[in-house]
């Protein structure tokens, strides 16, 4: 991305959310005038109190200190006034970006998803919004006003003196911006390595944290700690060049103010030796030049941190720039599922065009029905889940449910009529009543409570000290696999979904636990349209129609007891299966 062109971009997004309070802004506006009006007008009544201090007369030079004390009272006074005014509206703009970029990001593919880095986004979200504070602030009030302040000075001094005071201010101001400008620039680079490297540790540092017990099981806390440093390491070089990049940017503003200041001062007092100024002028330049060189040496400050804040913003407006693969069309219209018929009609689908998962596929889950997919893994069973919920689009054919095309409909609408239990369930960092009732934000304690029932969890969570307000941990690791599996049942049970989907939803359930809850989705699939994903066929015995996937074919389809008969793959995954399981039986009386 072009620097020039993106900072522009970033600094055009902003503008929007300053017009949401257009009289916050005008009132800022109008006490940063006044402000500065008082700020310049201060050293013009100091000019006229050492002027006045040569007569005899006390009263006067008393009423110019007044009003030169009053003066700096407004200036401070209006200055706190406009941060005060302007806070909502930065506050305001920081709030409506963040949720803007939140909103944004749930509204990305789950393929962004399988790819993105957590950690690093976060932190490029979390400095993203910190820049949007500086930017504000500090361009609309420092950048913008510094400047103004500069050109109302040289117009006073170009007015009441000789053209050359003029002159060397516009002159110093020139080398200054100029110099400023060019070494920023140059140190960009470093500030974008710097966040780049930070990103980095960042997606190092909580993936390591989020995988902890991976890492104690191979005692690899060292290479955690030296891939984590590795980054820390670039880093720390990047942050020594850009200090000491500063340094020498900071000594050269020092000089070119330092010469300016000089030449000025010493013009200043050519013209009192030479009768041509009165002390109070020299102690006006002075003051001016005195004046000047806190906003000029603060602007150079401002102009980097504002620079620095474009590029920390830039990472986090990157995110609002990817494209959201799956989109509502501007035709769509809310499922109306009322049997919730689905129909694969020869579907082909790959996640990347050189490996296709899905060839052909065609078959449908009458309404009330139980429809079960096997098959090996790879086979391409759970893209079909991932499909009917349209994480992604199918390639060729479509699917259909009650006859509607779900790319036609919305997808709030198509998902809200879905239930799944997934076989890798990752629960919010919450009490279980939270995980439970995430099914559906409006259930009543008792719902939830007889959700947790009918997924054979009630009793658990009982014998809990802290019962429902149990803390689960990050991704619920608090929890047993079982356990969460239970959770993720009992949530999509008070979902009270037309659609369900069970994707190995009992595959982390040991045998007797499995029969229990086996039952308990039997009755809550019945005269629902269901669509069971399994590995274990002995789940699937009882289903409507059993399918049959390899290598994203359907290779044979029909009922447990025609399938044995057909004596295909079906009939030689369950007599593997029937052998393993006579296998583990014998081991288990061995042992007991």
């Amino acid at each position: 991305m072009n620097s020039g062109k993106g900072d522009w971009k970033t600094i055009r997004s902003l503008l929007p959310y300053l017009l949401e309070f257009p009289g916050r802004v005008f009132f800022a506006a109008l006490f940063l005038i006044l402000a500065k009006a008082a700020g310049v007008t201060v050293p013009i009544f100091f000019k006229h109190v050492v002027d006045a201090l040569d007569g005899k007369t006390v009263l006067f030079p008393a009423m110019l200190l007044a009003g030169y004390g009053l003066l700096r009272f407004f200036n401070t006074l209006f200055g706190e006034l406009r941060d005060a005014v302007f806070a909502k509206v930065t506050q305001r703009a920081i709030r409506r970006v963040a949720r803007k970029v939140f909103d944004h990001l749930h509204g990305l593919s789950l393929r962004f998803h399988l790819e993105r880095q957590t950690g690093g986004m976060s932190r490029d979200i979390e400095r993203g919004t910190r820049g949007i504070s500086f930017l504000l602030n500090f361009m609309l009030f420092n950048i913008i006003p510094t400047l103004v302040e500069i050109g109302l000075v040289a117009v006073i001094l170009l007015t009441k003196y000789d053209a050359w005071f003029a002159i060397l201010i516009c002159a110093t101001l020139f080398i200054y911006i100029a110099f400023t400008l060019a070494i920023t620039a140059w140190r960009m680079i470093f500030r974008r390595t710097m966040n780049e490297m930070d990103s980095q540790a960042n997606t190092r540092a909580i993936d390591s944290l989020l995988n902890y017990e991976t890492v104690k099981y191979f005692s690899n806390e060292s290479f955690e700690s030296s891939r984590y440093d590795q980054n820390l390491q670039s880093w720390e070089a990047a942050a020594v060049r850009n200090q000491t990049s500063l340094a020498w940017l900071n000594a050269g503003q020092s000089a070119i103010i330092a010469i300016g200041i000089t030449l000025l001062m010493w013009l200043a007092a050519k013209g009192v030796v030479e009768k041509r100024m009165t002390i109070g002028d020299l102690v006006l330049v002075n003051a001016y030049m005195l004046q000047l060189y806190m906003p000029l040496n603060f602007l150079g400050f401002v102009y980097r941190e504002i620079r620095h804040s474009l590029a920390d913003m830039e990472r986090m407006f990157s995110l609002l720039d990817e494209h959201a693969e799956i989109r509502d069309s501007e035709e769509a219209v809310d499922l109306v599922a009322s049997g919730a018929a689905v129909r694969f009609e020869h579907v082909h689908f790959s996640y990347e065009t050189s490996r296709p998962i899905l060839f052909d596929i065609d078959f449908e889950i009458p309404a009330g029905k139980t429809v079960a997919v096997v098959g090996h893994s790879g086979s391409g069973k759970s893209t079909l889940a991932r499909l009917l919920y349209r994480f992604y689009d199918v390639d060729k054919g479509r699917i259909t449910i009650d006859g509607q095309d779900i790319r036609k409909v919305t997808q709030q609408s198509l998902r809200h009529a879905i239930g799944i239990v997934p076989q890798d369930t990752v629960l919010f960092n919450d009490t279980i009543y939270y995980n439970i009732s995430y099914g559906r934000l409006d259930a009543s304690r008792e719902e939830v409570l007889e959700a947790a029932k009918a997924a054979h969890i009630h009793e658990f969570i009982s014998s809990l000290p802290l019962g429902y307000e149990t803390m689960v941990g990050e991704r619920g690791l608090k929890l047993s696999g079982g356990e969460k599996q239970r959770v993720a049942i009992a949530r999509t049970i008070l979902k009270n979904p037309s659609l369900l989907i069970f994707d190995e939803a009992t595959s982390a359930l040991d045998s007797r636990s499995e029969k229990g809850i086996q039952m308990e989705l039997s009755r809550i699939s019945a005269n629902r349209s269901t669509l069971v994903i399994a590995h274990r066929l002995s789940t699937v015995v009882d289903a409507d129609r059993i399918i049959v996937l390899d290598a994203g074919r359907i290779i044979e389809s029909g009922k447990h007891r025609e399938l044995l008969e057909y004596g295909g793959t079906y009939a030689h995954l369950w007599a593997l299966q029937q052998e393993e399981e006579k296998i583990t039986e014998s081991a288990n009386i061995g042992v007991e």
